[in-house]
């Protein structure tokens, strides 16, 4: 498989989570080529501090991705700006960690809700339009914790293997339907690795989070959320008869 290099992508986009790390990190490496993009996330604050960096073009939207409504509303601006819908980035995400003795329901089900219900209400906000048009790129971050489950991390991981369920799922079906109308929409799971970024921060268990924390700092050479990005890109440059179903990016030195 090759890559054309000369080509970027162009499109239209929507990225939920792109107020701080891999969100951020995706809307600047797409900012510099695409014809527009809807930006969503709950602080409004940061994702218009991250719009006025990168261009007219790239639009912030207050949006919690627990809410259609809300991410609705990412689709119907990105059509109302720009006319056409071709691409999201279900990116939003939380972590629980902590025993599931001690059975933190409320943080249960807010993993449940952000990680899951956020990637469906994405997909259902954006799939309409693509279906409609013949063609678009759902892109759904998972995380390596959806191949293997870790102590302490249940509920995430059980989360992030949903994720790569529900997207594999999309797949099969959108490549059926595309037999009897011919529509080229594509899905792509990615599952970082370890990646340097503010996540350990919604940690509600203080000693997980302050553990967490130190596996972050001490471990060597952690993925940047550039690397996510640089991986997002990829997928979205792939040629048209080409699509990415799964893509782990793991540091070099993440032996789990």
């Amino acid at each position: 498989m090759t890559q054309n290099c000369d080509m970027a992508w162009a499109g239209v986009g929507i990225i939920t989570g792109a107020s701080s790390g891999i969100g951020a990190a995706v809307v600047q490496k797409l900012s510099k080529s695409a014809k527009g993009l809807v930006i969503g996330a709950r602080r409004i604050d940061q994702l218009e501090s991250i719009a006025s960096q990168c261009g007219a073009h790239v639009i912030p939207v207050q949006c919690d991705v627990t809410k259609s409504e809300d991410v609705l509303n990412l689709a119907s601006v990105a059509m109302s700006e720009f006319g056409s819908l071709d691409a999201i980035v279900n990116n939003a995400g939380i972590l629980p960690m902590a025993s599931m003795t001690r059975c933190h329901l409320d943080d249960w089900h807010n993993a449940v809700d952000v990680n899951v219900k956020g990637v469906l209400n994405g997909i259902a906000a954006a799939l309409p339009h693509m279906l409609e048009q013949g063609t678009g790129h759902i892109i759904n971050i998972s995380s390596t914790a959806g191949r293997r489950v870790f102590a302490g991390a249940a509920v995430y991981c059980g989360t992030k293997h949903a994720v790569r369920a529900i997207s594999e799922g999309l797949q099969l079906d959108l490549s059926e339907r595309s037999m009897k109308d011919g529509n080229s929409i594509k899905v792509t799971t990615i599952l970082p690795g370890l990646v340097k970024t503010d996540l350990p921060s919604s940690v509600t268990h203080e000693p997980s989070r302050v553990h967490f924390q130190n596996q972050m700092e001490t471990f060597e050479h952690p993925l940047l959320p550039e690397d996510i990005a640089e991986s997002v890109a990829f997928a979205l440059n792939t040629p048209a008869h080409v699509e990415l179903g799964e893509l782990a990016v793991r540091p070099t030195t993440q032996n789990f």
